[in-house]
């Protein structure tokens, strides 16, 4: 039986030095390879367009384009729309949440240790989301900090089944598939059975944004 083929990496950075380190730890995993190098937003979204990566690794604050700019317009390319994960220094709550606005399918500071970013790329590669609960409670400090507007809110309930709704809730809390299922007394199948339709429903491309629909809609009430 052949080899499943590498998961293919662009790596978006403007320092050379981070491209470098970055580049030889993913090389240096037999299931990922590294398809080339971006120092800015532009290249990074002319590169991503010409060489179809899986996965690329996005900073943030880079010249001409920033991450978060090259992100939407990569995410306005419907002929490919490979997974972002967004390593960066900075980790203000501005920042994840915009981040994960702009379609980020995972979050990653660059201290973080080696083996978490090829942890990383693999899970944002088979399309689950790297959303930690720490990264999830920012996400509901942005939310409570907002003033409500409930006749402004979506109204995403439509169409979704009661047990549906109820692994959305779940989701948008960081409950991992394990603890849904727990708490739910069903198998873990049986949680992403759900949660693939909710995505195919919502049309929402990942995890990630489930919890953004979920607190933008009003259904998950910041500190309830």
């Amino acid at each position: 039986m052949p080899d499943a083929a590498p998961i293919r990496v662009l790596i978006a950075d403007d320092e050379a030095l981070v491209r470098a380190g970055f580049r030889v730890l993913v090389d240096s995993a037999p299931d990922l390879t590294v398809l080339g190098e971006a120092g800015n937003g532009v290249e990074a979204v002319q590169l991503t367009r010409r060489l179809r990566p899986d996965v690329v690794l996005m900073d943030i604050r880079m010249p001409i384009m920033d991450g978060l700019e090259a992100m939407r317009h990569i995410a306005a390319d419907t002929a490919q729309q490979p997974r972002v994960l967004i390593v960066t220094t900075f980790d203000q709550d501005e920042h994840v949440f915009q981040a994960l606005r702009s379609g980020a399918s995972g979050f990653l500071l660059k201290d973080s240790p080696p083996e978490q970013l090829l942890h990383a790329i693999r899970v944002v590669a088979k399309g689950d989301a790297l959303l930690t609960p720490s990264i999830t409670r920012r996400m509901i400090d942005e939310f409570a900090r907002r003033p409500t507007t409930p006749d402004r809110r979506p109204d995403i309930r439509t169409g979704l089944t009661d047990r549906e709704y109820e692994v959305l809730i779940h989701v948008a809390s960081g409950r991992t598939n394990a603890e849904i299922a727990s708490t739910l007394h069903v198998s873990i199948a049986t949680v992403k059975t759900h949660i693939g339709h909710l995505l195919t429903k919502l049309d929402a491309r990942d995890r990630t944004q489930l919890v953004v629909l979920a607190y933008e809609s009003g259904i998950v009430v910041p500190g309830a």
